[in-house]
């Protein structure tokens, strides 16, 4: 995939800690260059204007969602291998971020050489899954839920709703009735298989839908 013997590595996560760790672990490895920022958005910006070959991506960041950020990433620099590195253990937050583009995935209690091999594999193409992660992908799923997609609309709704506003709040901040605002509240809750709002917001936001 790529002729060269050096990669331009990029590691985004907010806790400064962790991506002195990665850095001082990776910066062993002397086919890295390594770049390292605490915003999505920057690193984002970085991509768009410079040649990044793997990027370790947090999947919670101060200034939005990981599972977003692949997204981006990937429509902005398709060729770009991108490795979600994260606590978040979920299946379903795993098999998102997969869906939407990303080349593996290594849960933070790996080693060292874990990490090192996990990006050796994504380098060669394939899918690079920790041991933890490739329990957890294997494991049948307690239920069989499954996140559901949102349009635009429905993800503005969710966010106000979880902001605590009313139908007629929603209605005033979005241009549309109440009554569109109550259609798309219903959907929300069978889409997401949820009994009311409040069980509705808990599932989002532990799924980092907001």
């Amino acid at each position: 995939m790529y002729k060269d013997e050096n990669f331009n590595l990029v590691i985004v996560d907010d806790h400064p800690m962790v991506l002195e760790g990665l850095k001082s672990l990776l910066d062993q490895v002397k086919k890295f260059k390594i770049l390292a920022f605490t915003k999505g958005t920057s690193a984002l910006d970085f991509i768009q204007e410079n040649k990044t070959d793997i990027v370790l991506l947090d999947i919670v960041l101060s200034d939005g969602s990981g599972l977003n950020f692949c997204q981006l990433i990937k429509q902005k620099s398709p060729k770009t291998i991108v490795i979600g590195i994260s606590n978040q253990a979920e299946r379903s937050i795993i098999f998102r971020f997969l869906e939407n583009g990303g080349n593996g995935y290594i849960l933070k209690n790996a080693d060292a050489n874990e990490i090192i091999h996990c990006i050796d594999n994504a380098i060669k193409g394939d899918l690079a899954l920790s041991k933890e992660v490739q329990k957890i992908m294997l494991r049948p799923s307690a239920n069989n839920f499954e996140l559901p997609r949102l349009t635009k609309r429905e993800q503005q709704i969710l966010k106000l709703i979880s902001e605590g506003k009313t139908s007629a709040e929603i209605a005033d901040n979005l241009f549309i009735s109440i009554i569109t605002v109550e259609t798309h509240r219903r959907n929300l809750l069978q889409k997401f298989k949820a009994k009311n709002m409040m069980e509705l917001v808990k599932v989002a936001t532990e799924n980092q839908l907001i």
